[in-house]
């Protein structure tokens, strides 16, 4: 009896395999998009590389004032509420930048004493100071008339004047700007402070001595 003959079963491959097998990866390396992707974070990563390379080379200073010199030419606390006070004080401002200028604008001086101003400000021209310079400065404040005050700061000049010893805060206000170069920033606010006792005499007039010259606190 002939053996029946049986059809060959052929294997066929699992259709996920198949699948699997025949995608095509989503990016190849000649992708346009991958390239640009590629550009774009080179030149970004290059820019923060530069940005931060600069500021390390050029970022500025805050310019220095110290207080040097003090000339009273008059003073009459006799009157309250109100006061008239004649001075000249010499302030020099340091650029301690070695590769950064400063431009000052809208710069004004005044004199308190005790928190209470006892002289109008004064408008200053404006300054550009060369990078690692010195400038000096002595505006006559007051003289304009009187400034009304307390009764507390025409008594206390009157109590410290009979000491021979009074502390003034002369107040510098303004706009800096830094200049590298080419490129210059914008304008911040300035605000300085410089806290100094002078040696006075009543009925004294003229250059009164500094008791110590520290430096002004400069905020920025």
């Amino acid at each position: 009896m002939a053996e029946e003959t049986r059809p060959t079963e052929q294997t066929q491959p699992h259709p996920k395999m198949t699948e699997g097998h025949n995608k095509a990866p989503r990016y190849s390396y000649n992708d346009p998009r991958r390239a640009l992707c590629t550009c774009i974070t080179i030149f970004f990563l290059l820019a923060g590389i530069t940005v931060l390379t600069v500021w390390l080379v050029y970022r500025p200073h805050k310019p220095q004032f110290t207080v040097v010199g003090a000339a009273i030419y008059g003073l009459n606390a006799t009157s309250p509420p109100f006061i008239s006070i004649t001075m000249q004080f010499t302030i020099v401002t340091r650029n301690p930048n070695k590769r950064v200028s400063i431009y000052y604008d809208h710069l004004s001086v005044f004199v308190s004493y005790r928190n209470q101003a006892i002289t109008a400000p004064v408008s200053l021209p404006p300054l550009f100071q060369e990078k690692h310079s010195t400038v000096a400065m002595s505006p006559v404040l007051g003289g304009g008339g009187e400034v009304p005050v307390s009764a507390e700061v025409v008594n206390g000049l009157v109590m410290d004047e009979g000491y021979g010893v009074v502390g003034l805060r002369v107040v510098v206000l303004g706009k800096v700007r830094w200049k590298a170069g080419a490129i210059k920033t914008g304008r911040y606010g300035m605000y300085v402070k410089c806290d100094v006792l002078v040696g006075l005499k009543k009925g004294f007039v003229g250059q009164v001595p500094l008791l110590g010259s520290p430096q002004c606190k400069v905020d920025i």
